[in-house]
């Protein structure tokens, strides 16, 4: 600007003779050569010719200070808030996570006392609580695990040591009549008895024994609640749909009408996923559906799958616990999945069966409705 007003000051100058410094905020004073002392100044000066005489123009560069003030100001103010907006990260983000950077270490080593600090972040409030939850149920289970363990060794060592009375009978009835003892029919008929009777009460206690080793080994928790069917479908078929079309299954879900059912949610989908997974590692990848329908107030729900090469003879232990069909030789797995099913259903009060149509496979849930 004060270029500009440098030129303008010379037009006017060349033109009238004279000039208005009050018009030209930049320029501070207009000297010649007659006025050789005040060429002292420390302002910012330029040298013009005007009709023929060299003119030093004086000019002031204070009112780009205002400018650069306001400049210095803002990008003081974006350091600050960057500044605060680091805090705030460092407090409400790393900081928390830093104090619960050891709690998934110490819970994998067994140690389920490890403290965890409470978090009123709304970024980790909900993640500390989850964390703390996880904490108690694996605390609750494994407290469970040392119960259960603890009546069955009590209820084995129990058995154990009345099993040893009826042996000892059928021991020494044995002998008597290996020596013959027992010269009269009636004597060894009554023996012959008693070590049938005393034969009932070990197969009685065997069988008590069996009960207990395969009964309740898993524990089974369900909440009653009321869900939409749509609810538990939208979510199965978010989780394995973008899985099923990367591997080429056709994954069909048939229409249905929503209803709410009476059931535990999360169980309800917890079996549904079993089926799923089921499905996938026992069928032939071609195609997969869900299918459903009503009857006597339930919801039908069916996993269909193809490339079924079970037996239909092995359907009735298909549900046992540890029970693998002639078509697992290949696959990893345990044998829990529909054991696991048919618990859960049950204490659902609903059931749940399997049947074999052709080359497809179907597992149909049976859910009360609400």
């Amino acid at each position: 600007m004060y270029r500009v007003e440098a030129k303008r000051l010379a037009d006017e100058i060349a033109e009238t003779g004279s000039y208005d410094l009050e018009n030209y905020p930049h320029i501070t004073g207009v000297f010649t050569a007659d006025d050789g002392g005040l060429y002292t100044s420390d302002e910012h000066y330029l040298i013009t010719k005007i009709s023929g005489t060299l003119y030093r123009v004086e000019y002031s560069t204070d009112s780009n200070q205002h400018g650069m003030l306001i400049i210095n100001l803002v990008l003081c103010a974006v350091f600050l808030m960057m500044v605060g907006l680091l805090l705030y990260i460092y407090r409400h983000i790393i900081a928390p996570f830093d104090r619960l950077n050891e709690v998934p270490q110490e819970l994998a080593r067994g140690n389920l006392a490890v403290p965890i600090p409470e978090e009123k972040s709304r970024f980790f409030g909900k993640f500390t609580w989850g964390v703390n939850f996880l904490r108690e149920k694996i605390e609750d289970d494994r407290k469970k695990e040392l119960s259960m363990q603890r009546d069955k060794k009590l209820l084995l060592l129990s058995l154990s040591h009345d099993i040893k009375t009826p042996l000892s009978a059928i021991k020494l009835n044995t002998k008597a009549l290996a020596r013959g003892i027992y010269s009269d029919e009636e004597k060894r008929r009554s023996a012959a008895e008693s070590i049938n009777a005393r034969a009932d009460e070990i197969e009685q206690f065997v069988s008590e024994i069996t009960k207990a080793a395969s009964e309740d080994f898993m524990s089974f928790e369900v909440t009653q609640g009321e869900v939409f069917l749509s609810q538990i479908i939208m979510k199965i078929y978010a989780r394995y749909a973008p899985q099923l079309s990367i591997s080429g299954t056709e994954f069909i879900v048939h229409r249905y009408d929503d209803c709410i059912l009476s059931c535990d949610a999360d169980r309800l989908g917890e079996c549904l996923q079993n089926l799923i997974e089921n499905a996938i590692k026992y069928g032939d990848g071609k195609r997969i559906k869900i299918g459903f329908d009503k009857m006597d107030g339930c919801e039908l729900i069916t996993v269909t799958n193809t490339g079924c090469t079970l037996e239909a003879k092995e359907l009735p232990q298909i549900f046992g616990s540890f029970h693998r069909g002639n078509n697992a030789d290949k696959i990893q797995g345990n044998g829990l999945g529909l054991f696991i099913c048919k618990r859960l259903m049950s204490l659902m009060g609903g059931e749940v069966y399997a049947e074999i149509h052709g080359d497809c496979f179907s597992v149909t849930l049976v859910v009360k409705l609400a």
